[in-house]
């Protein structure tokens, strides 16, 4: 099969395309025939080495990727409910590689049809999966009621971009984002289901007297900081990234008692595995939103040649969307 390697730890010129055997699915896997994989910060940190020291991550060489779209090729023993040839896609598994190849081996607890609701491959590993994420987050972390208001930063960003249309699938009565100034622009004109999209720069002049229940903070640094000045008492902050790169935050636990809010993390490559109850109903509402075009976002597709370039994209920050790869024919 085709792949792409990161060949060491480093900056995007440490990705190569490659031939690898083509793998087999075991007992309870899935092996798809990827047409789309998407590309996402934690992919660049993944291959810059951030984790590199952390149990159970990728060394060198490896072939990153967490989400693919494609079809079902193999299924492994006790694999029930998917046929050869079904249109599927995958959430990531086990330390979150592999995506970026033209086989794919995953967990079928992990795989969802989307055969009958005829949703674009595209779109489908764009938003799906995050999409997912989104809805476990908001209803087993952020415990989201029907009726409260979500805001949510670093709006245009991959995986924030699913929360809006899962936050109204789910109840929400408003949902609310903000972005850098530079990508106002792009705000204007994006088809995600947001309210309304200010600036991050100042939130209380943005925002005026408006407060919420749940902030979804895929940032961090001092926006983090600042959600707290536009949270309701009992409200819910998620942290579910750091998208700023600011790794020496902190948060005054005092503030959490004095404003009567929660402060709760969520990292999916975590929380999934120790919860598998909540993926597949997870995977479900995600379809379900794609069909009905609560996910609606800016995509560009590279081939795999081009990877190199696909990271270097995702490190300029300058991306109002997603990224997909696909192999070369």
């Amino acid at each position: 099969m085709k792949a792409i390697q990161a060949t060491q730890f480093g900056d995007p010129s440490v990705l190569a395309v490659v031939d690898l055997p083509d793998p087999t699915p075991g007992p309870g896997q899935i092996a798809i025939d990827v047409t789309h994989a998407t590309v996402g910060l934690i992919d660049v940190l993944f291959r810059r080495g951030l984790f590199k020291d952390v149990p159970g991550m990728a060394q060198p060489p490896f072939v990153p990727g967490l989400e693919v779209a494609g079809k079902v090729r193999a299924l492994g023993a006790g694999v029930t409910g998917l046929t050869i040839g079904e249109k599927v896609v995958s959430m990531s598994a086990g330390a979150g590689t592999g995506g970026y190849a033209s086989i794919y081996i995953a967990p079928a607890s992990a795989v969802i049809s989307i055969e009958r609701d005829n949703i674009d491959p595209i779109l489908a590993v764009a938003f799906i999966p995050n999409a997912a994420m989104a809805h476990v987050a908001l209803t087993q972390v952020a415990h989201l009621s029907a009726g409260e208001t979500v805001l949510v930063h670093g709006a245009l960003g991959g995986f924030a971009a699913a929360f809006p249309g899962i936050a109204k699938q789910l109840g929400a009565s408003r949902v609310v984002g903000t972005v850098r100034a530079s990508k106002m622009e792009a705000a204007r004109k994006t088809r995600l289901p947001y309210d309304r999209i200010v600036d991050s720069a100042d939130l209380s002049s943005a925002l005026g007297d408006e407060r919420f229940d749940v902030v979804i903070d895929p940032v961090g640094g001092v926006l983090r900081s600042n959600s707290f000045t536009v949270m309701k008492p009992g409200s819910r902050l998620i942290v579910a990234g750091n998208a700023s790169g600011d790794w020496d935050h902190q948060i005054k636990s005092n503030d959490l008692w004095l404003g009567s809010t929660t402060v709760s993390g969520f990292n999916a490559g975590a929380y999934l595995p120790t919860h598998p109850q909540a993926v597949r109903l997870a995977l479900e509402a995600a379809v379900k939103a794609a069909a009905s075009g609560l996910g609606d976002m800016e995509i560009d597709v590279l081939p795999f040649k081009e990877a190199v370039k696909a990271h270097e994209r995702m490190e300029s920050r300058d991306l109002a969307g997603r990224i997909i790869l696909t192999p070369e024919q």
